[in-house]
């Protein structure tokens, strides 16, 4: 097998569809989900010359057979790439041997990303047919993460996917059934490479909830041949539109239930992600938030953190260091990743770490600054916070409050009470109340 290989000229156009078919809308996103170098994508997309495990790596993200594609004719020499190209690719590895700043969803095959033991639940449960799953954690928690691990999951198993994330939804979409549900129909159509036609389906008279089930039924999984995993991340947003709300959250039910008696509805399957409980009142038998499969992202345990500490090459065997940082941050996912990151760089060192981390100048500072900003704007969500932050016991609030704290990750429930989710919050925001 030659050390490099690259796309037979016939083949370019197949790769250019598989692309788009797959859900990446342009090479950058392509090249950042499995860690390459823009160039090198490009060469692989043009035909040109990338290494063969490179090659065989895009063709299976691609959903390709890279023998059907591949130009085994084709002789490396060292010559036939760009030095600029190379250049590119060595700096890409060098990046990949080091930890890239804890910011969002962590990547596809990053060595610093844990995984949570609900994947291979959640994998045996999209085998089913129909199936539906609901995640729920607080923001920053790994919600993302672990959903880009299920719909790369599913892919490997050959069935479409679309996802769909509420956060990017315009306000004014939001606030709107109709023109929400035709935003949620032409995405749809459009990850998945096929032309709209909304207006073949969507009838005044019977309503958008009516349109919106015809449209998936009678054209989306009538179109696909393989189960098609259609992933809701950032759900709640839609708990800010109760009026949308209780008409959409039971369309989501009614899909589920839909499998039971049609076959075609069968080909679906549902995941829903939102950070919180939800509060909008909806009939038990409407609501998609008591059928599925029920998933709760938790902070990780000890032995979690010991192990990240360990993929970030420190030294924490004697679990002491994991026993303090956990007390300051109780495992919160993202704020551990920061907290490693820094302390592996030898930016500074644990006791400063401790020392300043619920002040202005510690490396927390700016997750601590975006929440207090978001405080100062909701007053009574501040009063409420600082409240709990005073109590030396679990405090009981409004639902709606609870509701909003919870979302931000600051407080979490001890049954109907609540306490402050961590020391970094509650020192923090003492000081805050002190001014």
């Amino acid at each position: 097998m030659p050390r490099s290989l690259r796309v037979r000229q016939e083949c370019i156009q197949k790769v250019k569809l598989a692309l788009k078919r797959n859900g990446y809308p342009s090479q950058r996103v392509l090249a950042e989900d499995v860690d390459l170098a823009l160039a090198t994508v490009s060469n692989f997309l043009t035909g040109k010359p990338v290494d063969y495990t490179t090659f065989e790596e895009l063709c299976r993200r691609l959903g390709l057979d890279w023998s059907e594609i591949a130009n085994l004719d084709f002789e490396f020499s060292s010559q036939t790439i760009d030095k600029n190209t190379k250049t590119l690719e060595l700096s890409n590895v060098n990046e990949d041997m080091s930890p890239r700043y804890p910011s969002g969803s962590v990547p596809l095959g990053s060595p610093f990303y844990i995984e949570r033991a609900s994947l291979k639940e959640i994998d045996r449960e999209i085998r089913k047919s129909g199936a539906l799953v609901r995640i729920k954690a607080p923001r920053e928690m790994g919600k993302t993460s672990l959903l880009l691990r299920i719909l790369d999951s599913a892919k490997r198993l050959g069935y479409c996917t679309v996802s769909l994330n509420l956060d990017q939804v315009d306000q004014a979409i939001l606030s709107d059934l109709n023109k929400f549900l035709r935003w949620l129909c032409t995405n749809a159509a459009r990850q998945l490479q096929l032309k709209p036609k909304l207006d073949e389906y969507w009838d005044e008279d019977l309503g958008s909830k009516i349109s919106c089930t015809s449209y998936l039924q009678d054209y989306i999984l009538k179109e696909i041949s393989t189960p098609l995993v259609l992933a809701l991340d950032e759900v709640n947003q839609i708990f800010e539109h109760p009026e949308v709300a209780k008409d959409f959250l039971p369309l989501l039910r009614s899909w589920y239930e839909e499998a039971k008696t049609l076959p075609i509805w069968q080909k679906l399957r549902l995941i829903v992600v939102h950070s919180t409980e939800i509060y909008v009142p909806l009939d038990l038998n409407q609501s998609p938030f008591n059928v599925g499969l029920p998933i709760q992202l938790k902070n990780f345990s000890k032995e979690e953190v010991q192990q990240l500490a360990q993929c970030y090459g420190l030294n924490w065997e004697d679990g002491e260091e994991v026993r303090q940082l956990m007390d300051m941050v109780g495992g919160h996912p993202a704020l551990v990743q920061i907290a490693l990151y820094h302390l592996s760089h030898g930016d500074i060192t644990f006791e400063q770490l401790l020392e300043t981390a619920p002040t202005s100048t510690g490396i927390y500072s700016h997750h601590l600054q975006r929440h207090l900003i978001t405080l100062q704007e909701q007053p009574e969500l501040a009063s409420t916070l600082y409240g709990v932050i005073s109590a030396t016991e679990p405090v009981y609030l409004d639902c709606m409050l609870s509701y909003k704290l919870s979302s931000l990750g600051l407080i979490i429930q001890l049954g109907h009470k609540t306490v402050p989710t961590c020391e970094l919050y509650r020192s923090f925001f003492e000081n805050q109340q002190r001014r």
